[in-house]
This record gives C-alpha cells, structure tokens and sequence, in this order.
C-alpha cells in the first residue's frame, strides 16, 4: 500500500483527505506541524507528499526545499491563495504541482494518483536497463542512476525536471509545444496547466545552463515549443 503524508495544519481539512485517499487504497500520515513533517518526511519512507504552504513552525516553502535535497518522491503544494501560485512556480523549490483551496477531494484524489503513477514509471524505467545514457557536450545523463552532470559537477533534479530533460535531450532537434509535453509527461489535461510546462523549463535552464537568456541546450521556438539542441 502507497503512503502519503499529509502535512497540513487545518485538522478538518486534513482528516477530509485523508478520508478520500484511505477509500482508494492508500496509507495515510497527517501531521499538523512544519517541523514536526519535515522530520517525518526526511527520515520516513513516503510515496507522496501532500504540503501545505502556511504552516506553523516551519512554512511549506522551506520543507519543500528541505526535503528536496535528499528526495524526490512527488510534492504537491497546497495554499490557501490564489495569489502563491506565482511564488510556487517562480522560487523553483521542486514542488511537482499545486492546488489551491477550497478544492474537490476528488480533483485530489486524482492528482495524487497521476503522480505516483508518472514517479513509478520513471523509477521502473530506470532499473529496466531500457534508458540509454545521453552524452552531449558537457551534459551527461545517466537514467539508470537518475543523475545529470555538467562537466564533472553533479545536477541535482527534482524526478519531473528530469524527466522532461531526458525527454528533450533523447529527441534532439524536435521541436515540441508545450500543449504536447504536458499531455506526454504529466497525463493530467483535464486537471493541470500548461504553464507547468513552462516553469519546469525555466528551472532546467537555470541548472544546466549557463547563460539562460542565450540556452546551448534547451531552445524556445517561439509560436512553436522547445527543442533542445544538438
């Protein structure tokens, strides 16, 4: 059974999700304290990260980049208001998707279970031996091992800016919308936004290259998409 824990400092809320994910089959975890599950969520073993923004002690922001320094099991962020999805997309602390309250149990439900199933297939597909390593210029990537390299120094990725780079880099010279690589990557049109697309590509340029306004790697095709460049 998959474990989720849920990070989130209104009980009420908090026990309505985990009613909803308990009824389709997973293992549940609540905490309503930041510092309390950031230590839940670094030494335990989860599947999923359900995070709320405001919280006590320690906010949603720092736990994210916390817990992304040494996972990257899925997170999906939760606030309050509609003005913080700019801030989620634009910091870049590897938060895998949003969701802004008041929301449908069901909505979540669902977003949950898109991740955990786009995580277990990258994580599948990386101890298949299928993936062959991609060496261009002075970017290595080894899907075996999850690991990206400029040079000799390592990049540390978040699983979804992964995925993405090694979607790119394994179809060079193609160019692809966004429309397509968020159907590709993600499978949620009917729940997610486009512009996740966008903010994903933004963070891989700021890791991977060097000079983001003039990209060696990752080309915008205006009108068009992106293509990444051999």
């Amino acid at each position: 059974m998959e474990r989720v824990l849920i990070i989130e400092d209104n009980n009420d809320i908090a026990e309505l999700e985990k009613d909803y994910l308990n009824v389709n089959n997973f293992d549940v975890v609540i905490t309503n304290d930041g510092e309390v599950g950031l230590n839940r969520a670094v030494n335990e073993n989860f599947d999923l990260i359900i995070l709320d923004l405001m919280l006590p002690k320690k906010s949603g922001f720092e736990i994210c980049k916390e817990i992304r320094k040494v996972k990257e099991i899925p997170i999906l962020m939760v606030t309050a208001k509609k003005e913080d999805i700019d801030k989620i997309r634009g910091l870049g602390i590897g938060a895998d998707d949003y969701i802004v309250k008041p929301f449908s149990p069901n909505e979540l439900v669902a977003r949950v279970k898109a991740h955990l199933t786009r995580y277990q297939r990258l994580t599948k597909n990386n101890t298949s031996g299928m993936k062959q390593k991609i060496i261009i210029g002075e970017l290595a990537i080894f899907p075996e091992e999850l690991r990206v390299f400029i040079g000799d120094n390592e990049i540390k990725l978040p699983h979804k800016e992964f995925e993405l780079l090694y979607f790119l880099a394994a179809n060079p010279n193609k160019v692809f919308s966004k429309e397509f690589l968020f159907d590709e990557l993600w499978h949620m049109e009917a729940i997610g936004d486009v512009s996740t697309v966008t903010v994903h590509i933004k963070r891989l340029r700021e890791k991977i290259e060097k000079d983001t306004s003039n990209p060696k790697y990752i080309e915008t095709v205006w009108g068009a998409g992106y293509r990444f460049k051999k």
